[in-house]
């Protein structure tokens, strides 16, 4: 059975597409069509079918799909053990934007300059769909926000910083009461299907303010750039981004304390890449300053 054939079936069932299969494999959509084919004729069954517009893996195809992954990773494994896994490869990183948009350019510009022959593959997302492709062996370590239920022991993490809630302002109100601002001003909130913009709204909720509704997003430098012109505050995390920085924004801490953000990186912790995991732990320590 070839490796190659095992990958492209994880792809398409992944894409629920031969044609978008094909694209991010880089071969043609007749050749990922013929790989299914003979692996169908292998494994004596059919493992995927039309639902409509795409293509879904049969009920055989289900089970075959969580061992085709971990095939896949155990024979990346075995590469990463013959060659120098210290020194060279990839790592493959999943983290939020919020990360992406503060810690993770100096953590990144440190660590490739002590290991310039790894090649490091960046992916953004939810901290939730960073747990779950981290399951799935999709990234080696997730720079995210520490999920809201019990790890299990497979899993490692480690903490990096605590980004407690502020009302952010326009810089001329830097005097003004938080909580006079969040019930007087319209409120540019942060999306509250994160984590963070839940936070807040539960903090809306416990100190009775009635907000003015008037925007709601999932960029916490957007929100910045919106309060800095005047359109109105927001209740969002404190957290350490040079593009805030610049900004004529002001950080009001709330009278009410609540619990932080607890930001940090969550890994496997058998993972082969370890040492380079590691390595990157020390980095973000350094950036962060502790």
């Amino acid at each position: 059975m070839d490796v190659a054939f095992l990958k492209s079936f994880v792809m398409v069932a992944d894409t629920g597409s031969v044609a978008e299969a094909a694209r991010r494999l880089d071969v043609t959509a007749a050749a990922v069509a013929l790989q299914m084919r003979v692996l169908e004729r292998e494994l004596g069954v059919p493992l995927l079918a039309r639902a409509g517009r795409t293509v879904q893996p049969t009920d055989a195809g289900h089970r075959v799909l969580d061992h085709a992954r971990t095939l896949l990773r155990d024979f990346d494994h075995l590469k990463l053990l013959a060659s120098d896994e210290y020194t060279s490869g990839e790592l493959r990183i999943g983290t939020i934007n919020t990360a992406m948009h503060s810690l993770m350019p100096d953590i990144l510009a440190r660590f490739v300059k002590a290991h310039p022959h790894v090649t490091v593959l960046i992916q953004s997302g939810t901290s939730l769909e960073l747990y779950e492709a981290l399951q799935r062996g999709e990234y080696d370590a997730a720079v995210c926000l520490h999920p809201r239920f019990a790890l299990p022991k497979t899993f490692a993490w480690e903490h990096l910083r605590d980004e407690p809630l502020v009302v952010l302002a326009p810089q001329r109100w830097a005097k003004r009461d938080p909580h006079e601002l969040l019930a007087t001003q319209p409120l540019v909130r942060y999306d509250r299907s994160l984590g963070g913009g839940k936070q807040a709204d539960q903090y809306l909720r416990k100190a009775g303010i009635a907000p003015i509704e008037r925007f709601e997003l999932n960029s916490l430098v957007a929100i910045g750039m919106m309060v800095e012109r005047g359109l109105g505050v927001s209740l969002m995390p404190d957290i350490s981004s040079p593009l805030l920085a610049g900004l004529r924004v002001a950080k009001l801490p709330l009278p009410v304390k609540t619990e932080p953000r607890r930001f940090g990186v969550l890994w496997q912790r058998q993972s082969v890449r370890a040492k380079l995991i590691r390595d990157l732990l020390d980095t973000a320590h350094v950036v962060v300053g502790h």
